[in-house]
Parts: C-alpha cells; structure tokens; sequence
C-alpha cells in the first residue's frame, strides 16, 4: 500500500466511524440528540431523517467509487452543524465540554480532504462538445 491510498483509508475510517457512532444516540433517543433537535424544532423527525442520512454518507465514504459523493454530502451536513453550534446551539452543548462541535470539524475537515483526493471521480459534463 501507498502513503496516499494508506491516509485515504484513514481519511475514510475517521468521518465515517465518527457518523456512525452518533447513529446510536440518535436511534436510541439520547436525552442529548432528543435536546439538540428539540432546540432545532425538529425532534423527532429531524433526528431520525439525520440519522437515516449520515447512516447513507458512512456507506458511501466507504465505497471507493462513491467517497467523493459521501464526503460531499458529508461537508453540507457538518458544515450544518457547525453552522448551527454558532447560531442555536453554542459549541459546548449539555456540558459536553464541545465534544459534537470538535466531532463535527473533525469529520467536516476529513471530508474537504477526501473531496479532494477524489475530486477526479466526480462526474462533469464537458460543454466543449457542444
């Protein structure tokens, strides 16, 4: 294995363990999750559709011909969040000491990354032809 393929799989692993991991405080109705979205106004189907969504984006980070789709999706989502720490929620949230915030730069920055790396996967259309 290379250095590139070798931190591309690290850069893969860390957002999506990262997503994944959350899904169970969201599913299980975590007194945390269930605060975020109910100061969001979105409890419970905000939580549920998120989940549902970053479950997706773990799933297509993790695919080699679809990362770059899955770290895109995963930048919008983050970059929601961390919009929303600034805006609603504040950086540290129910005494967390600003673990989600940290999480959600963390997963955000892997994400720009990983577009990067992969940017030549993602489809264009070349208007030359016309």
């Amino acid at each position: 294995m290379t250095i590139k393929s070798i931190a591309t799989t690290i850069l893969r692993i860390i957002p999506a363990v990262i997503l994944l991991q959350t899904l169970f405080y969201k599913f299980s109705a975590a007194p945390e999750s269930v605060y975020i979205f109910k100061t969001l106004g979105l409890e419970p189907w905000g939580r549920i559709g998120l989940g549902i969504l970053e479950l997706i984006v773990a799933i297509l980070i993790f695919v080699p011909k679809t990362t770059w789709l899955g770290a895109l999706l995963g930048i919008f989502i983050m970059g929601g969040a961390i919009f929303l720490h600034f805006t609603k929620l504040g950086v540290v949230v129910q005494n967390d000491g600003g673990t989600l915030f940290l999480l959600a730069w963390i997963t955000f920055v892997c994400c720009v990354i990983l577009v990067w790396l992969h940017r030549s996967h993602i489809p264009h259309n070349n208007y030359s032809d016309l």
